[in-house]
């Protein structure tokens, strides 16, 4: 089963329309917007920067068909869910994904997080381990290891300057939604591979412009890399780098693309020495960014592989 092409929805520019269902739940004192498919465990999808759950309009159908309750949520502050004026540090945004666990009856769930969703599936492995089952991350290396890269690597530093360039106050949040996102769009065309698949198209940049130009999402998108930078030598910035020395006890699934243009490879690559547990590594060899939607049927068929590997460790 694939995921249709983007259409013009009755549900505005984020509840776009499929075969999957949508719905708000209350988790951590917020509502969050979900769309959800099929019935098995819980696999809950958790978007990065500058996307809404629709990045995962691939692997939806394809965990429902294998099997799996597949849910894509949004993350505080974006697309469908509640903008709040505050709640934008990790600890309080893995409170959020363990919430919304709770909320949709499960006793646990296999995360898999994207960029900064899959910062977020990192901690909340750390903090709320009894409530993850296992663990997917692409295109983000564990917190601690992304931190040092961020400030003792040059190359990882310039290629992350959009993080540096997000502190300057309200000039970030204008530039997003100017011109109907163009600059979106310009980040995710950048970010993506070299021209070898298909992704990203118009109709598909024009989703994501126009879920950042809806008020206050831009905002409330850069809130967690503000938290990032500002948070270094502030307490619970100090508290957070600590907590996160406790180690991984899931089994990991830890994928890349290899000309990630964003966050590179070596950035990445080594985040194993925070597992405790079964950990994966693996390079798609040609795609940026995306993997999940530079190649989703590769992408789909490695995370499937995995979740229903009951010997995870290879």
């Amino acid at each position: 089963m694939s995921a249709p092409a983007p259409s013009a929805p009755a549900g505005g520019p984020v509840r776009l329309d499929g075969p999957w269902t949508h719905r708000d739940v209350a988790a951590n004192g917020a509502r969050f917007h979900i769309a959800e498919m099929g019935e098995g465990p819980l696999v809950l999808l958790l978007h990065g920067f500058p996307q809404f759950w629709w990045t995962w309009r691939h692997q939806l159908p394809a965990l429902a068909e294998a099997g799996f309750r597949a849910v894509a949520m949004d993350l505080r502050g974006v697309g469908g869910s509640d903008r709040t004026p505050r709640g934008y540090d990790p600890a309080n945004l893995a409170l959020d994904i363990t919430g919304v666990v709770r909320s949709l009856g499960e006793p646990d769930a296999a995360l898999v997080g994207h960029d900064m969703g899959g910062y977020l599936a990192w901690t909340a492995a750390v903090m709320r381990p009894k409530l993850v089952r296992r663990l997917a991350v692409s295109s983000m290396p564990h917190p601690r290891r992304w931190r040092s890269s961020m400030l003792s690597d040059f190359a990882q530093s310039r290629a992350g300057s959009y993080i540096w360039g997000f502190q300057r106050p309200w000039v970030p949040e204008r530039q997003l939604v100017a011109d109907d996102g163009a600059l979106v769009g310009r980040l995710i065309s950048d970010w993506a591979g070299p021209g070898k698949t298909e992704f990203p198209d118009e109709a598909t940049l024009g989703v994501y412009r126009r879920a950042m130009t809806i008020p206050s999402t831009a905002h409330c998108s850069i809130e967690p890399y503000r938290w990032m930078v500002r948070s270094l030598a502030r307490p619970d910035g100090i508290q957070f780098n600590r907590r996160m020395k406790r180690p991984v006890r899931v089994p990991t699934l830890h994928l890349h693309g290899s000309l990630d243009p964003a966050v590179r490879t070596r950035s990445s690559a080594g985040s194993g020495e925070y597992v405790e547990a079964p950990y994966r590594w693996r390079l798609f060899d040609g795609l940026g960014h995306f993997p999940h939607e530079e190649d989703p049927a590769g992408f789909s068929a490695e995370l499937i592989n995995w979740l229903k590997d009951s010997e995870p460790d290879r």
